[in-house]
């Protein structure tokens, strides 16, 4: 660790550091799926479609809705979508056109390096599929590749299956933060977890193997698990969740 002229500790240098450019707000694509820019004209339906699969437990973590019809639910994505910080985009399977999710960049710091994902709902029809892992992957690797540090991902403490999720993208637990909001009149205490520059050259090689076709047999099963294969780059596991 370095230390300073008057024997304090301090931080590595970051050599050359002028920070990120904010993120441009495009489609990404790879794997059988597209993140494309959030348009309630054009995706609202469709995502209301996907999301009315779901017994409405889905919404019980999510910081908006339930939303009481289409009309509601695509007002609320049209204002949405005029926002920089959240940036929205809709998770769309390539090969049906059909839009089954949603995720949004947020609090994007350029000057910092940082940038969370969050915003994230997944309909019945995306939840636990290659595409949804795909979605994860196309903007992990946008941010990284524009030169952010710090990719992070938070959700609410007693949300188990979000907690189980960033761990198994590789996302290292760093704690709870009490009390850290108030959601729909309950009290919201929220978990935090990071990847960082360091880590994705090993963690994007893990998800090109995991998403080749290869990976997977005819029926769509995983030949390997993701979680398996992430587990050695987690810097720090998280006590309350277990991947599979």
């Amino acid at each position: 660790m370095p230390i300073n002229e008057f024997n304090q500790p301090v931080g590595d240098i970051v050599a050359n550091w002028q920070g990120a450019p904010f993120p441009p707000w495009r489609e990404l694509q790879g794997w059988g799926c597209r993140v494309e820019p959030l348009n309630a004209a054009q995706h609202a339906a469709s995502l209301w479609q996907a999301f009315s699969a779901d017994s409405g437990a889905l919404w019980t973590y999510f910081s908006a809705g339930p939303y009481a019809d289409l009309a509601a639910f695509e007002h609320e994505l049209s204002l949405r979508a005029q926002l920089q910080d959240p940036q929205y985009y809709a998770i769309v399977d390539a090969q049906s056109g059909a839009a089954l999710g949603l995720a949004a960049y947020l609090r994007i710091a350029p000057a910092a390096g940082s940038i969370e994902i969050g915003w994230l709902h997944f309909s019945p029809a995306l939840q636990g599929t290659r595409l949804a892992t795909a979605a994860m992957v196309l903007l992990m690797q946008n941010a990284f590749a524009l030169g952010y540090r710090r990719y992070e991902w938070k959700c609410n403490a007693l949300n188990a299956p979000s907690r189980r999720a960033a761990q198994r993208l590789g996302f290292s637990f760093e704690g709870i933060f009490r009390q850290a909001a108030v959601n729909k009149g309950r009290n919201r205490d929220t978990a935090w977890f990071s990847v960082i520059d360091a880590e994705w050259p090993a963690l994007s090689a893990v998800f090109t193997a995991w998403l080749n076709d290869d990976n997977f047999a005819a029926n769509g099963q995983q030949k390997q698990s993701l979680s398996t294969l992430t587990l050695p780059f987690v810097a720090q596991r998280d006590p309350n969740s277990v991947s599979a």
